[in-house]
């Protein structure tokens, strides 16, 4: 079978912060191969951190260099990969936030972007990072999705998603503080974030997404006694989201919602502010968790956790949400390829 006679969409795989568990668990997916009637992954990074993965992982692994994605072979030989010659892993301590490492991941990424933009690869997954050390390190972004698109040229809405056994979770502010957060909650923010999530589930496949709306006060301001956000501003933007033909109710109080969408009631929950959504499904599956860039011409996916500073270099970091992450991707690309847009409505 030759690459243009397999289905499998293509996809970039990246280490993430080197400094993390993201090598060792890349070499453990890869090692295994269980993802390998999923997609075809291709490593983009520096072998010399595959490798040490490699060695973290107490795994063997057979690599073979190319030059671009579009030439690996996927003959279920040696496993692909751009080794980018870009980090020296000896000189980057594990277990620690590192502003070079940060430099370099990014650095890394933004050649995963390249290769996406040119269309030699379907979608990109990529091992944790650490956000205070990218952007220490020179990219000014409060976080990677940002970064994509500014490398992207992107105009319009874009938002991280969280996903969880089928759960799409989404928010209508993310990482800013919540003091910055409660003054973006806006009608026409509420209304941005809800067409986004109903247009990237769909293009997961859900026909019609069912999506709680969070509440943003306590007990959803208890009829205006603690607050008239949802009468004033939550509840109108909810009501214009099902004249445009969105299935979203709400708002529900927070503390109540998810036991609703996690009970089959809703496809999905968007969040008022980060920790709304984040407390609630880490705590339901901290290593299943995925984190999808909605609303990109680019399919970026990466596990839900972080670098795990604590346990790297042990051996013992989870790659389920790694997995799912890598399955979520090729969903999407394998739909993307079918025609169906990142921003369909």
């Amino acid at each position: 079978m030759t690459n243009r006679d397999d289905e499998r969409p293509l996809i970039a795989l990246v280490p993430g912060d080197c400094t993390g568990i993201g090598p060792e668990q890349i070499a453990r997916i890869l090692s295994d191969r269980r993802m390998a009637s999923v997609a075809r992954l291709v490593v983009v990074g520096d072998r010399r951190v595959v490798d040490r993965g490699a060695r973290q992982a107490g795994v063997t692994l057979d690599l073979v260099e190319v030059d671009s994605p579009s030439a690996a072979r996927f003959d279920g030989g040696a496993i692909p990969i751009v080794d980018l010659k870009n980090i020296d892993p000896d000189a980057l301590p594990v277990g620690e936030m590192n502003p070079e490492s940060g430099r370099l991941t990014g650095q890394t990424l933004a050649r995963a972007v390249d290769f996406a933009k040119a269309g030699a690869v379907d979608a990109i997954s990529f091992a944790p990072l650490n956000k205070q050390a990218m952007y220490k390190g020179g990219w000014k972004f409060p976080d990677e999705h940002k970064m994509f698109a500014h490398l992207l040229a992107h105009v319009g809405p874009f938002s991280e998603m969280n996903v969880l056994d089928g759960q799409w979770m989404t928010r209508v502010t993310s990482h800013v503080s919540l003091r910055e957060a409660i003054d973006q909650i806006s009608f026409d923010s509420i209304c941005r974030a809800l067409r986004l999530a109903d247009a990237t589930m769909r293009h997961a496949g859900i026909a019609k997404p069912r999506i709680a709306v969070a509440a943003l006060n306590p007990h959803a301001g208890e009829g205006g006694l603690f607050g008239r956000e949802e009468i004033e501003i939550i509840a109108p933007a909810v009501k214009a989201m099902q004249a445009e033909g969105i299935d979203c109710k709400g708002p529900y109080p927070s503390d109540t919602v998810y036991l609703k969408a996690f009970a089959g009631e809703f496809d999905g929950v968007t969040a008022m502010y980060h920790d709304q959504g984040q407390i609630a499904t880490k705590l339901k599956g901290f290593n299943k968790g995925v984190t999808v860039t909605a609303g990109l011409a680019t399919i970026f996916t990466t596990p839900a956790h972080g670098t795990a500073y604590d346990i790297v270099g042990q051996g013992i970091a989870d790659v389920g949400a790694f997995e799912s992450a890598i399955s979520l991707a090729a969903v999407l690309a394998r739909r993307q390829k079918a025609g169906v847009a990142p921003g369909a409505h």
